[in-house]
């Protein structure tokens, strides 16, 4: 008799192990959501831990402050998911389930270390992750193992890291086991064709890409200025994300600017020494000198004082003085300001510390250079620090301000620089109504926002005293102009007509500011500033460092300034030194760490200094004194030339001049001393907390 046929044990089949497309992508979309919660659980975590920093803050900024935070948090999600998005370029990838887990609980369990880390951070410093913390890497290891240990509870942090690492391990795993096809679902498990996981990866990485860039607007992605959105720096600082900041602070130091940072080139007791010579003078009085290097008190006399209450600082857009009437051109370019220029004091010999808009927003209204490697400063981790510029200095003395501008805010992360800087009211493109231009570029017209400005300025007459920035834009390419222009267009000069066209009207718009500003009250006792971002070059070329490129009009005018100082000053100055003249002429003891100084209140003699530097990767460096310059490039030889400005612009190489070596010393002194203030988050107004 035969034995009976046992059935074989039935085997997993193919079908029933392959991974699916839809298994896969809830996979992916369940781990993201695991991602952002606990993201939003370390934003939780710090904001308890400092707690202290609430104030009088309401739920609703935090509230805010989280909902900004997803957008920051989002990108990151999507660079820890992006390996299993490209996963679906195959079955066999979307099948290794374990190598996915195991990276997203490496990359998460890296998060969640920085995030412990940031506590303690965001405690002792009021910042997120940045520069700081390579800094710290690159000192002494046993000195900050120590004082790691002994201030910081680090055995609990590692225990409670590794404990939640492990939760985190065994969570994705819990995610896998949810996601995997049901056996006994033969469709689900049936093996498909490429074109729908095609299909599906494209569409993750579109919205991939728009999760990434944390925003839908045109121009620049998400940037850590979006999170300053409320009038608490803790709810601001809360809605960015940690590791981010540090992934960028790393980016910036390392593999944009690590190899184009000023390397030291003497010893720093030297090198702080040689530039307290250069920006500290008679009545200066040093203050913190062991932890910062130029913060003083300064008491301007009482005769160099002017009776202004206010102040209008006007930033015009390549506003190159090569072309400027009142600084010897012919080409009748410029008529309003030349006609201005007879009512104040001009400014001969000055220079814009940059080539691009931004570094001559950071260097006039901040008071600090342009240095090789931090030349986007804005938008870097460091200029996330407090300078010593106009808006702490003022916002101290209870003064209003505003910021009129034709462009969007967002570019160059202008609101969110300004605002840390203590900024409050901005109006740009979007601010306006009906403007005679608008651009789809840049925004609304020179005009446009010189007549907003004048709108603004005259509500504020009878108010506090106020400081403004009015920042043009036309002058810039696309050229936001009218298209039936006020100007006669600019003809012979070959390529430059649209550029100098822009100029002139430009220059058309802030004549017609200045008309209504005097029908104003505020006008007759307020300190107008104009000053050019940078300029541009021109046929010839002045140096190496292009000076024509450098050179801009600075003009004062305000009651009694004349009368005070004369009409034209033949000192050498940069942006840097507009901040340190302001505030001499509204008198008073003032505490500040500019890099420049009052160029109305020079020793007799100094000719007046400036170190200036183009933007993008050229590592190009100058100083200026009188009618020399010393231009170095990186790794060349210096070269010192005599300099002429003006209609009949040129320069004249000097070879073997005994004050080469001196220049050279005080060259190199200032940026590495500048570099070394930035990047220890030292050059602000007041000591930082440790």
């Amino acid at each position: 008799m035969s034995q009976p046929q046992l059935p074989e044990p039935q085997q997993p089949s193919a079908a029933a192990s392959a991974p699916t497309l839809g298994s896969h992508l809830a996979f992916t979309a369940l781990s993201a959501i695991a991602l952002l919660l606990m993201f939003a659980a370390l934003r939780l975590a710090l904001l308890v831990y400092n707690r202290a920093l609430i104030g009088d803050t309401g739920v609703a900024t935090f509230t805010e402050a989280f909902l900004t935070g997803l957008r920051f948090d989002l990108r990151l999600v999507v660079y820890f998911c992006a390996p299993l998005i490209l996963a679906m370029v195959a079955v066999r990838a979307m099948a290794a389930r374990s190598a996915q887990r195991v990276w997203l609980t490496a990359a998460a369990s890296i998060a969640l270390f920085l995030g412990l880390i940031e506590l303690d951070f965001y405690r002792e410093f009021h910042q997120r992750l940045n520069s700081l913390v390579f800094q710290y890497l690159r000192e002494d290891p046993a000195t900050v193992l120590s004082m790691l240990w002994h201030g910081f509870p680090v055995l609990r942090y590692l225990a409670a890291w590794l404990l939640a690492s492990w939760g985190l391990f065994r969570l994705f795993a819990v995610i896998d086991r949810l996601t995997l096809p049901r056996r006994d679902d033969s469709r689900g498990a049936r093996r498909f064709g490429p074109g729908p996981r095609w299909l599906a990866l494209v569409l993750c990485l579109a919205v991939s890409v728009v999760a990434a860039r944390g925003t839908l607007r045109q121009g620049p992605p998400l940037r850590w200025g979006d999170a300053y959105t409320t009038d608490s720096m803790f709810a601001n600082q809360l809605g960015l994300n940690g590791t981010l900041t540090l992934i960028a602070a790393a980016k910036s130091r390392f593999f944009e600017s690590g190899d184009k940072m000023w390397k030291t080139s003497m010893p720093q007791y030297e090198a702080t020494r040689i530039v307290r010579s250069m920006l500290l003078t008679p009545g200066d009085r040093l203050v913190d000198a062991e932890s910062a290097n130029i913060r003083r008190d300064v008491t301007p006399p009482v005769a160099g004082t002017l009776p202004i209450r206010n102040v209008v600082v006007i930033l015009l857009e390549s506003f190159a003085g090569h072309y400027v009437g009142a600084l010897g051109s012919k080409d009748g370019i410029t008529p309003q300001f030349d006609r201005l220029a007879r009512e104040g004091v001009l400014f001969t010999r000055f220079f814009s510390n940059g080539t691009h808009t931004h570094q001559g927003m950071f260097a006039t209204m901040a008071c600090f250079p342009n240095l090789p490697g931090f030349e986007y400063l804005m938008q870097m981790p460091e200029g996330g620090h407090r300078f010593s510029g106009l808006p702490q200095l003022l916002r101290a003395r209870e003064f209003d301000d505003l910021y009129v501008y034709n462009g969007d805010f967002a570019w160059d992360n202008q609101s969110g620089f300004f605002s840390n800087q203590g900024m409050t009211r901005f109006i740009g493109r979007n601010d306006f109504v009906n403007p005679v231009v608008s651009d789809p570029t840049w925004g609304v017209s020179d005009q446009d926002m010189f007549d907003r400005a004048a709108e603004e300025l005259q509500k504020n007459s009878d108010g506090k005293p106020f400081y403004a920035l009015l920042q043009t834009l036309s002058n810039h390419t696309p050229y936001a102009l009218p298209q039936t222009l006020p100007v006669e267009p600019v003809t012979g000069h070959g390529s430059l007509d649209d550029h100098l066209t822009a100029m002139r009207y430009s220059d058309w718009a802030l004549g017609q500011f200045f008309e209504k500003a005097r029908k104003s009250k505020y006008f007759r006792d307020t300190l107008f500033v104009i000053v050019g971002d940078h300029g541009f070059g021109a046929d010839e070329q002045i140096t190496e460092m292009d000076l024509h490129r450098f050179n801009v009009p600075l003009l004062l005018i305000g009651p009694g300034i004349q009368q005070a100082f004369g009409m034209r000053r033949d000192t050498v100055g940069t942006q840097t030194d507009i901040v340190p003249t302001i505030m001499g002429r509204l008198g008073g003891e003032v505490r500040h760490q500019c890099w420049g100084r009052d160029l109305l209140n020079l020793p007799a003699g100094d000719e007046g200094i400036g170190v200036i530097k183009p933007s993008g990767s050229d590592q190009t460096v100058a100083i200026l004194k009188g009618s020399r310059i010393l231009v170095e490039p990186k790794g060349l030889a210096p070269r010192l030339y005599d300099y002429r400005l003006g209609d009949a612009a040129a320069s004249t190489r000097v070879i073997n001049a005994a004050d080469e070596a001196q220049l050279r010393g005080m060259l190199h002194a200032f940026v590495q001393t500048a570099t070394q203030s930035l990047v220890g988050n030292t050059a602000g107004v007041a000591a930082q907390s440790r």
